[in-house]
């Protein structure tokens, strides 16, 4: 059934023969749905475990995280000392929102013979994941943890150069000097970050510019982007695995202007980042100024760092 506002001269009437008879947008909606997670990374890198919870924009799910138990030494005949465990919660709110509204011209959709409302649905999709996969990427660079990211990062070593402002590290396929690495040697030190902090070795990858990921290609471990997926690497940027990492390249990771344009990495494990999207209402109705019928359709969405232990900050030049 169509959605229309209670207070539109829509609401009560029959749609049968105003031009939007056999449009469903519980069908659109799931078929946004759908073709949104299919191209965007952050359905690889992300857990969504809370995603069934919203249902619109200003929702908040409380998020309890696993707390740290003490392990004390015993001696027998001890007095037992007792722990309560502290319980810590993280609010993952949802409240960003995009949408897209769009005309169906009534001479357009008779004289074409293109399907539009395919045409325009995917490519409402294809725009979304751009513009909310920018806004994530964006937004969790500062919130890794402290011995993940900076020129001394390494929770144990402290002496990892993962790059910073003013710093950034140089990606060479030569032998590198002061201030330069190569690209495998460079996913390695996002790797032990990640040792370091004790966060497990399975489900872990990596997101790089794209021109790092050529350079990774080319270098002495070329062969190691090589997969055996059945699915197309086009479809989401994987190129495969290099030291324990599922490695992506995206276009959509954060710049900065730093004396030159300077890229970010990621990295991590789907515990590292909370995501939760839905695409809460596509609608039809007649448009107002010209005949035919506007579709529009919003996508309400949130995210949190919720293990900064487990996602390492990288900032390179090439």
């Amino acid at each position: 059934m169509a959605i229309f506002p209670n207070d539109t001269p829509y609401s009560g009437k029959d749609y049968s023969s105003d031009g939007t008879t056999g449009f469903i947008p519980e069908i659109w909606s799931g078929k946004l749905q759908v073709k949104f997670y299919k191209t965007t990374v952050l359905s690889e890198i992300t857990n969504n475990d809370w995603e069934g919870e919203i249902k619109g924009h200003g929702d908040k799910v409380i998020i309890r995280k696993t707390p740290d138990i003490t392990v004390l030494d015993y001696k027998r005949g001890m007095t037992l000392a007792t722990e309560i465990p502290n319980n810590t919660t993280i609010d993952l709110v949802i409240d960003k929102g995009k949408y897209f509204n769009v005309i169906v011209d009534d001479v357009n959709e008779v004289q074409s013979d293109l399907h539009l409302m395919d045409m325009f649905t995917s490519d409402a999709a294809e725009q979304m994941k751009i513009k909310i996969d920018e806004m994530v990427l964006a937004g969790v660079v500062t919130l890794a943890d402290a011995a993940n990211l900076g020129d001394t990062a390494g929770k144990i070593s402290d002496s990892l150069n993962l790059g910073k402002t003013g710093a950034a590290v140089k990606i060479v396929n030569t032998v590198p000097t002061a201030g330069q690495s190569t690209p495998v040697d460079f996913i390695l030190a996002m790797g032990l970050c990640l040792d370091e902090q004790n966060v497990p070795e399975t489900g872990r990858w990596i997101v790089i510019p794209a021109w790092m990921g050529m350079m990774l290609k080319q270098s002495d471990l070329k062969a190691a982007y090589l997969t055996g997926d059945s699915v197309s690497p086009l479809r989401n940027g994987k190129i495969g695995m290099v030291d324990r990492f599922t490695v992506y390249v995206s276009n959509n990771l954060p710049t900065a202007t730093d004396t030159g344009t300077k890229h970010y990495c990621l990295a991590g494990t789907r515990d590292a980042i909370s995501f939760a999207s839905q695409i809460t209402k596509v609608e039809t109705l007649r448009a107002q100024t010209t005949f035919g019928n506007l579709v529009r359709g919003l996508n309400v969405f949130g995210y949190e760092v919720t293990s900064p232990e487990s996602l390492v900050v990288g900032y390179v030049n090439k």
